[in-house]
């Protein structure tokens, strides 16, 4: 791995279009990044980033590369594979927005070449830093039923992908980080409305552990939505992704005399009864785009594995190929 003189990482961006602007003023913001600069195709386009930003705007990939430490790839989802492959032959480490890359074997390809470079790789599955999701993540201990709602208005941008790779896939992430089992089926269906690819989809992954999660993704609905909800014994916990609120219902048994201003459940047939707590922890205003950027040069200077590392976006990937897969069962069957 590169050894650093001092907390500064030098890094380059490579993608300078919406979500790419947005990390390199992010980037300038933290304290432990020095923004060398940045390559993007569009040359006209970059130059107006360059002046905006008053950063280095390079000709080509491999002259950024060879200047910095680290690269953040912000650039679509077709171009990751080169391009990550490409940085981490020259050892430098990798942030790469998701899905991690366009094919299971690309991803795979990846994982060997970043272990064989010693180098860190963190995906960005931004959803994991979403303040509402940091503050109800406590209460998901072991959750055994979990929906979530991902809707979204249509925009152009991102239709190169299925709704699946373009919005479902966070709710994957989210799922694979909560529920710690192998998963043991998996159903889907969907339908292209408006794009090539489906722009709604609906899966259910069932867990060896009993758990079952139904994850619904639309780009085409007419009011964005992202909320998941997680089942668990005595526990519902709702995150609200969009809002950024959380709420949580608790259930615990009552002992002796109720208290008369309580809300409580009479179990009946003399099992006796559990009083229901309501509680909306405190949200913490944060950027999560900052946060995982952050993170990342944690990983870097402190030499710990990033929060949402290379194998955790290489397992949402497979399982959103395989919900692809079974969407195209589906399709066929109903033909």
């Amino acid at each position: 791995m590169p050894k650093f003189n001092s907390r500064m990482i030098k890094i380059g961006v490579l993608g300078a279009g919406h979500l790419g602007k947005i990390h390199i003023r992010l980037l300038k913001e933290i304290d432990n990044y020095e923004v060398v600069g940045f390559y993007d195709i569009d040359q006209d386009a970059a130059a107006l980033v360059e002046t905006e930003f008053k950063i280095k705007s390079f000709s080509n990939i491999d002259a950024l590369i060879a200047e910095v430490d680290a690269v953040d790839i912000v650039t679509p989802t077709v171009t990751h594979y080169k391009c990550a492959a490409k940085a981490i032959k020259k050892s430098k480490h990798i942030f790469v927005e998701k899905p991690v890359t366009n094919t299971i074997e690309e991803a795979k390809i990846l994982i060997g070449l970043s272990k064989e470079a010693n180098v860190k790789v963190m995906v960005g599955h931004v959803e994991r830093f979403n303040p509402a999701f940091l503050a109800g993540r406590e209460y998901c201990s072991n959750p055994m039923f979990i929906e979530t709602h991902r809707l979204a208005q249509f925009n152009p941008r991102g239709t190169d992908v299925s709704v699946v790779l373009d919005l479902m896939i966070h709710d994957i992430d989210i799922i694979l980080s909560i529920v710690k089992s192998n998963i043991k089926r998996i159903s889907a269906s969907g339908v292209a409305v408006i794009s090539d690819t489906p722009d709604i989809a609906n899966a259910r992954i069932e867990f060896d552990n009993g758990c079952v999660a139904n994850l619904t993704s639309s780009r085409i609905s007419m009011k964005n939505m992202r909320k998941s909800r997680f089942c668990q014994k005595n526990a519902y916990v709702s995150v609200n992704f969009l809002d950024k609120k959380v709420e949580v219902i608790r259930l615990i048994d009552v002992e002796g005399e109720a208290d008369p201003l309580a809300v409580v459940l009479d179990l009946g047939n003399g099992k006796g009864a559990k009083q229901i707590y309501f509680e909306n922890p405190t949200i913490l205003p944060s950027n999560a785009i900052k946060m995982e950027l952050e993170a990342f040069a944690d990983s870097i200077i402190s030499n710990t594995s990033p929060l949402v590392s290379i194998d955790d976006g290489y397992k949402a990937l497979d399982v959103a190929y395989k919900i692809i897969e079974k969407m195209k069962v589906t399709s066929n069957f109903i033909d």
